[in-house]
């Protein structure tokens, strides 16, 4: 995978939503589809939240499309040593977000959020505005 890869944070999706926005149009206008990784995580915490059908079959569609990071139990092994070594730090963020920086950490992706959690993740490479994408 690239180096250019980023993983968007569920927040970057429902920032969007909630100023009435189509997120995969405004993602694809800042990155091409080959750049976005996703994860389970992101699509749960994103999926759940939307009231309208029509809009829920868009978003699924546009997740079908992006690249997964496959979940798998070498997954949580180090989502749990990530969480145990961020805890330790003092940093006691919530476990999705660990779970959504260990999927990240593993393909090199960056995270793009709002969300100031991920800066306290060693080696994550962490943007906060679409407008750092170029």
């Amino acid at each position: 995978m690239p180096e250019s890869l980023v993983l968007i944070d569920s927040c970057i999706y429902i920032t969007l939503s909630k100023r009435r926005l189509d997120s995969a149009v405004v993602i694809l206008e800042h990155l091409q589809l080959e750049d976005i990784v996703t994860c389970g995580m992101v699509r749960l915490e994103v999926i759940r939240g939307i009231a309208l059908p029509k809009v829920r079959t868009h978003m699924e569609s546009f997740f079908n499309v992006m690249q997964n990071v496959i979940t798998d139990n070498a997954l949580w092994e180090e989502a749990c040593e990530l969480g145990w070594r961020v805890t330790r730090n003092g940093n006691n963020m919530p476990a999705q977000d660990i779970i959504i920086a260990a999927h990240a950490l593993r393909v090199g992706a960056a995270v793009l959020t709002n969300d100031g959690h991920f800066d306290a993740i060693p080696g994550l490479r962490v943007l906060h505005s679409l407008n750092e994408l170029g």
